[in-house]
C-alpha cells in the first residue's frame, strides 16, 4: 500500500477538477462580458493555471493554507460573474473542506493502525497432532 497522504490525494483531485471548471467559468465570464476581454482571459487563465499546478505543491509546508486561499479567491471572484458561479464556488469550497477533513482523518487512522503491534494467533486442532 502506498504511503502517500490521502489528504494530499483528495486535495489534488479537487484542485485539478476545479481548474477545468475555472476555465469554463472564464468562458462564461467572457460571454457575459463582465469585464474587458483581456482582463477576463488574464485572470481566468492565470487562476486556472495556478489551480492545475498547485497539486504538485501539496504536502509541503503551508500548501494546504494556500489551497484554502485559492478557495477564498474563487469565492470572491464568483461574485463578479453570475449567481450560479457563486453556487459552483460554494460546492467547490465544500468539496475542498471535505477533502481536508476526511483526508486528515483517514491519514490519522492509518498512522494509528500502523503503530499498533500486530500478532499472530495459531489454532491447533486434535487432527494436526
Amino acid at each position: 500500500m502506498s504511503n502517500r497522504s490521502v489528504r494530499r490525494t483528495l486535495g489534488s483531485m479537487v484542485l485539478a477538477f476545479e481548474a477545468f471548471v475555472v476555465f469554463f467559468g472564464t468562458l462564461v465570464a467572457f460571454g457575459l462580458k463582465v469585464a474587458p476581454a483581456p482582463t477576463v482571459w488574464a485572470i481566468g487563465l492565470s487562476f486556472s493555471a495556478v489551480m492545475i499546478l498547485t497539486p504538485g505543491y501539496l504536502g509541503k509546508k503551508g500548501s494546504y493554507w494556500f489551497g484554502w486561499f485559492l478557495q477564498l479567491v474563487l469565492f470572491v471572484i464568483s461574485f463578479y460573474v453570475d449567481f450560479w458561479m457563486i453556487i459552483v464556488s460554494v460546492i467547490f469550497v465544500s468539496l475542498w473542506a471535505w477533502a481536508m477533513i476526511a483526508g486528515a482523518t483517514i491519514d490519522l487512522a492509518r498512522k494509528a493502525r500502523e503503530s499498533v503491534d500486530t500478532f499472530e494467533i495459531t489454532v491447533e486442532s486434535k487432527e494436526s497432532k
